[in-house]
């Protein structure tokens, strides 16, 4: 069972996982009392179960700035094709972008992936994986075997190519909850891509989630 965005984000957070929270809206004036509230910029996304990868369908803008850019951007994004709604969230501060994903391994069961985000899992897939459930331990193993753990950790003064280190300790809490919430909540598959690192905290910017079909 696919979870759209929102649900997703509203399932981590009540577990505890800061996510850039969204707001579901079904006509433009949802959209725009959503965007007052959040604050601008805002981000929209298109929401549709038929639509996995939105950026591939112009599914995501950013920046957007005012009632009459959202009015604009609602229209836009429901011409996508099966286009059931959008979703508004705050526009996040960029920091050191990760990824954390849960999958199903035709030997080993059920897993738990961690990279850094962008060229580095798109072009060097440089990832680490465990079998869950996993300890903190498990989790600090995780984040320090990856090759781009050096800039992660401000390597040279290059941190996230931002100056500064970001909060590991962070990410393996989060590593943690998201073992614990895959196990109780009978998680399938599970995409956060990208979540932004900061020196204080974090963010899951996007989020997937497929549950188990309960019979």
């Amino acid at each position: 069972m696919f979870l759209p965005e929102h649900l997703s984000k509203e399932l981590l957070e009540s577990y505890g996982i800061k996510t850039a929270r969204c707001v579901f809206a079904e006509t433009e004036d949802e959209a725009v009392e959503a965007a007052k509230k959040i604050g601008f910029p805002v981000v929209m996304k298109v929401v549709s179960s038929g639509i996995i990868h939105k950026s591939d369908v112009g599914g995501v803008l950013l920046g957007i700035e005012g009632e009459e850019e959202v009015r604009e951007s609602f229209h836009r994004l429901m011409k996508i094709p099966k286009a059931e709604g959008v979703n508004v969230q705050p526009m996040l501060k960029k920091g050191i972008e990760v990824i954390v994903g849960v999958m199903e391994d035709k030997q080993f069961g059920r897993v738990i992936m961690f990279g850094l985000g962008g060229i580095f899992v798109e072009v060097y897939q440089d990832v680490s994986f465990r079998i869950l459930p996993i300890t903190k331990r498990d989790a600090e193993e995780m984040i320090k075997e990856i090759k781009g753990y050096r800039i992660l950790s401000g390597y040279r003064g290059f941190g996230g190519f931002g100056g500064f280190k970001g909060d590991v300790k962070s990410l393996v809490e989060l590593l943690v909850k998201i073992s614990g919430m895959a196990e109780r909540e009978k998680i399938r598959e599970m995409d956060l891509n990208p979540i932004f690192v900061y020196e204080e905290g974090y963010a899951v910017a996007d989020a997937r989630i497929w549950k188990e079909v309960q019979i």
